[in-house]
C-alpha cells in the first residue's frame, strides 16, 4: 500500500454502509477489499460508491480516515469491503474498471479478493513463544494466513515446526555468510510467492537491501514498548530504569532498527519488585498477543502505511 507523509492522526472513523442492505453476503458471492490513499478533496467517497453502484456491487463495510494533522491538504485513507452481485464482475474486471477513478484522484490503491489467504514466511531464532503461538493459531484456523515454511538460523524448533506439517528451513547466519543467507531468504520469498514475512523473535538485523526488498511486507515483534528501550536486552534496560509497565510492539521492518511504522502495542503492569527475568517472562505473553493481532490485521488488509506511522482500521 502507500506511504504518505503526515503527522499524528486522530482515531479512524467508520461510516455506515451506503449501498444495499449491508451486513453479510451470500456464501456463493465473491467478496472484495478495496484500500486506497490519496490527497484529500471532495468527491472521493462519492466516486468510489458510484463506481460500485455502476458495477452492481453491495458494500458490506466501509471505513475512512482523513489525516489533516500538519498537512494541507491532508491524506485520505479508505477501506471498503464489498460483494459483486453480478458474477460477470470478476476481480480483473473490477480492477480495470477502477483505473479511471483511481487516476482521477491520483490514488495509490489495492483491490483484492477477500478470500485470498496471506502467504506468510515466519523467521525465528532461539526464542520460540511467538512461533509456537502463531503455529497454534494457524492450526485452529484463527489466522487468515498460510505458512509455506519456517526459516531459522538455529535448529531448536525444527521438530516443533515439522509437527505442524510445515517445512523447516535452516539457514545459518554468520558475519561472513550473512549476504548469502539473505540471498537464500529472498529466493524462498520469491519461490513461495510470499506476501508477508514475520520476524517472530528472529534475532538478526536485516541489511538495508533486504529491508528495502521487503518494504511494507515484513513485520517484527519487539519486546519493548517502543520508542523506549530499542535494540538489544530491552527488559534489562527497562528494569534498570525502574519502569512500572512493560510492553511489546509490532512494527513494519525498515533499515532504521526498531523505527518502523508501528502496527500494534500492548502493556502489562510490573512493580519495583519485578526482576528483569520476571519482566521477560510476563512480556512473552504480551509479545504473542501483539504479534498475532498485527499479523491478522495485515492479512485482512486493515493496515495502511502513513509515512512513519500506520492507519489501522477496525
Amino acid at each position: 500500500m502507500t506511504e504518505a507523509s503526515a503527522s499524528t492522526p486522530s482515531a479512524p472513523t467508520s461510516t455506515p454502509t451506503p449501498l444495499g442492505t449491508g451486513g453479510s453476503a451470500p456464501a456463493d458471492r465473491r467478496q472484495y477489499i478495496l484500500t486506497l490513499a490519496c490527497e484529500d478533496r471532495p468527491g472521493i467517497v462519492y466516486a468510489v460508491a458510484s463506481f460500485l453502484i455502476q458495477h452492481g456491487c453491495n458494500i458490506l463495510q466501509s471505513e475512512q480516515f482523513d489525516d489533516h494533522d500538519g498537512t494541507d491538504p491532508g491524506i485520505f485513507f479508505m477501506r471498503v469491503k464489498f460483494t459483486a452481485l453480478d458474477p460477470v464482475e470478476t476481480l480483473d474486471r473490477l480492477r480495470n474498471g477502477f483505473l479511471s477513478v483511481a487516476d482521477s484522484f491520483q490514488m495509490q490503491w489495492r483491490l483484492v479478493d477477500a478470500s485470498t489467504r496471506c502467504r506468510t514466511l515466519v523467521l525465528v531464532s532461539k526464542f520460540g513463544h511467538c512461533l509456537n503461538d502463531l503455529l497454534f493459531r494457524h492450526r485452529i484456523g484463527a489466522l487468515g494466513i498460510d505458512i509455506p515454511a519456517v526459516v531459522s538460523n538455529h535448529r531448536e524448533f525444527e521438530d516443533l515446526v515439522q509437527s505442524h506439517g510445515i517445512p523447516f528451513i535452516h539457514i545459518p547466519v554468520t558475519r561472513d555468510t550473512k549476504p548469502e543467507a539473505e540471498k537464500q531468504l529472498l529466493e524462498i520469498v520469491d519461490r513461495e510467492k510470499i506476501d508477508l514475512v514475520v520476524l517472530a523473535r528472529y534475532m538478526q538485523v536485516l541489511s538495508p537491501e533486504l529491508c528495502q526488498a521487503l518494504s511494507g511486507k515484513a513485520i517484527n515483534i519487539h519486546h519493548s514498548f517502543l520508542p523506549s528501550f530499542k535494540g538489544a536486552r530491552p527488559y534489562q534496560q527497562a528494569h534498570a530504569r525502574g519502569v512500572k509497565i512493560i510492553g511489546a510492539t509490532a512494527h513494519y521492518v525498515t533499515s532504521d532498527l526498531d523505527e518502523g511504522p508501528i502496527i500494534e502495542q500492548d502493556v502489562q503492569r510490573v512493580t519495583h519488585a519485578t526482576s528483569a527475568e520476571q519482566m521477560a517472562a510476563a512480556g512473552r505473553d504480551v509479545e504473542c498477543q501483539v504479534l498475532s493481532r498485527a499479523v491478522t490485521w495485515h492479512a485482512e488488509n486493515k493496515v495502511m502505511i502513513n509515512g512513519t506511522k500506520t492507519v489501522v482500521f477496525s
